[in-house]
């Protein structure tokens, strides 16, 4: 073999050599381009994620909040409903005891029979107590008429009760007067009357403020649904 086939082969060797090593430098460029592509995908996916939990996260917050405003302005709704339906109520019971005073009024007793009242609340009282001898305290401007009907009251209450009559006894000290205009916050009384045994440990109260109030607690639930059904049934 002479110089020129050697040449000849070592240049084609070297050419070979180039072509082997461009192919496999062209394949480790198009892996590591497959490779960056791949990882680029999954940063893009992975941020992707990112941000939709984070949106979701946000998106359950607001309807949070928005749960939290509505159930807010409902209560506050309610309580509104309610405190104006406690405020009527409240009227009604004033309005009520504002026309009660007009049966123990001098100008009205009379149309009222405020005297007959009386003595059946002390016909009441005695057979609430069933004591024979009682202590009654009246307002000062009813002590002549509780001493008018006295007689009548323990008679009665002897016929129904099959007993003697009972000794009653006129207490010198009063309940309050009816309600002032000057002094709307002092103690006051509508009328009625006060009895209590001789020892003090029984007291029935049948004044007409607290006949009022044991009639009206007994009624606010009929009262209530009469006034507020069309308002719980919305």
């Amino acid at each position: 073999m002479n110089d020129a086939d050697v040449s000849k082969q070592i240049h084609q060797m070297v050419q070979f050599i180039r072509q082997e090593a461009d192919e496999k430098a062209n394949e480790i460029s198009v892996s590591a381009e497959e490779e960056f592509n791949i990882e680029k995908l999954q940063l893009v996916e992975a941020e992707k994620k990112k941000i939709r939990q984070e949106y979701e996260r946000k998106q359950k917050q607001v309807e949070v909040r928005k749960k939290i405003e509505y159930s807010m302005q409902l209560n506050a709704s309610r309580i509104k409903v309610l405190q104006a339906q406690d405020d009527l109520v409240s009227a009604m019971r004033e309005a009520a005891s504002t026309d009660l005073l007009n049966v123990s009024h001098k100008k009205f007793q009379h149309h009222h029979n405020y005297e007959g009242l009386l003595k059946s609340l002390i016909v009441q009282g005695l057979l609430r107590l069933k004591e024979p001898s009682v202590l009654l305290r009246c307002r000062k401007e009813d002590t002549h008429i509780v001493h008018a009907v006295l007689h009548a009251a323990k008679a009665e209450y002897a016929e129904k009760s099959h007993v003697h009559e009972p000794e009653i006894i006129v207490d010198s000290i009063h309940l309050p007067s009816a309600p002032s205009h000057d002094d709307p916050h002092a103690l006051s009384c509508s009328g009625g009357v006060v009895l209590a045994s001789r020892d003090g440990k029984i007291v029935f109260e049948n004044t007409l403020d607290a006949r009022l109030d044991v009639v009206f607690r007994g009624k606010l639930p009929e009262i209530r649904k009469l006034l507020f059904s069309q308002v719980a049934a919305a």
